[in-house]
């Protein structure tokens, strides 16, 4: 149990927003459950939702000690009501997640409880499947990452020996991940490899192409097929031999084949003509090949996933299989 006492700048605030302020992580339909129960009252009485606080007003919160941390990343599946994932496919070592264009896979910078992490762990915790009261160290994390405007599929190890292992098997390139993008344009040739050297700038959070070797550069290979095209556009799909920044975005760009809606790396113009703001690529589909031993995870071996239903594609390549 927690007391608070109103002071006068808080004086006049309706009771949940105040308690809201007060006890950042607590979830707003937990916290308006508490006020229905009374375990939050307010001078020793339960009282509405509504109630104008009054300067000296005591406040006694009847809630669990982990709410009244401090907010930062690590505890942000707290604040997490009701976790929204997209679960393409779950099991007791692994959950695989769709993650939609706009959300952040991990706060970027400053305290964000709308990731998807914090989805995750939020459901792991509220299903009784992660007590990190009792974990020393581990906790569900993200084995890969998508830009916050790409959509895709994502790992997420429900344990530490699986974290392990597909931390692993990603660095060895183990698991097979393509992508599907819609380009401004035909590639020509209609399928091939990108290969050239990508230089990352930090402050601008922005990649660029090289042809030839340069100090700070990395090699960069991508494959390339296209799908299908009509209409100026072109449904390509990808897959990255290298992983670097910005890979598919850039080096398709370099190319000539700018991502629809891309406005870091596209056409401003040809955006524009389209209404597209944000890239149209995802990462849509993933194979686990693991050519050597995966431990526990060995049963993931040649198991395919894939996303079906892509709103770009859905909108400009509506037949294409």
């Amino acid at each position: 149990m927690k007391e608070l006492t109103v002071g006068k700048n808080d004086a006049g605030q309706r009771l949940d927003r105040f308690v809201g302020k007060a006890v950042p992580l607590l979830p707003e339909a937990l916290l308006q459950k508490y006020i229905r129960l009374k375990r939050i009252k307010l001078n020793e009485k339960g009282a509405k939702r509504d109630t104008r606080l009054s300067d000296g007003d005591v406040l006694r919160l009847y809630i669990n000690d982990e709410f009244f941390e401090r907010p930062r990343e690590e505890n942000s599946y707290l604040k997490v009501g009701t976790p929204k994932i997209d679960i393409v496919y779950e099991d007791e070592n692994i959950l695989l997640a769709d993650k939609k264009p706009g959300m952040l896979c991990h706060s970027a910078g400053k305290w964000d409880y709308n990731t998807l992490v914090a989805n995750i762990q939020a459901r792991a915790y509220q299903n009784g499947e992660w007590r990190p009261r009792e974990e020393n160290s581990f906790a569900p994390a993200l084995c890969n990452r998508i830009d916050r405007n790409t959509g895709g599929i994502v790992i997420a190890a429900k344990n530490a020996e699986a974290l392990r292992i597909l931390n692993e098997k990603i660095r060895d390139r183990e698991i097979d991940k393509r992508y599907l993008c819609l380009v401004h344009g035909r590639p020509s040739p209609p399928s091939g490899e990108l290969t050239g050297y990508i230089f990352k700038d930090a402050k601008k959070n922005q990649v660029y192409v090289r042809d030839k070797p340069e100090p700070g550069a990395r090699t960069a290979v991508t494959r390339y097929r296209t799908l299908q095209s009509r209409g100026g556009l072109s449904l390509v799909e990808c897959r990255l031999l290298t992983g670097r920044t910005h890979q598919i975005r850039a080096q398709m760009s370099h190319a000539g084949w700018p991502l629809l809606g891309d406005g870091k790396y596209g056409s401003e113009r040809q955006n524009r003509t389209y209404g597209e703001k944000g890239q149209a690529l995802y990462s849509y589909r993933l194979r686990f090949d693991f050519p050597t031993d995966a431990g526990i995870l060995n049963y993931l071996r040649g198991r395919e996933f894939t996303v079906e239903k892509i709103d770009f594609v859905e909108k400009y390549f509506p037949l294409c299989p």
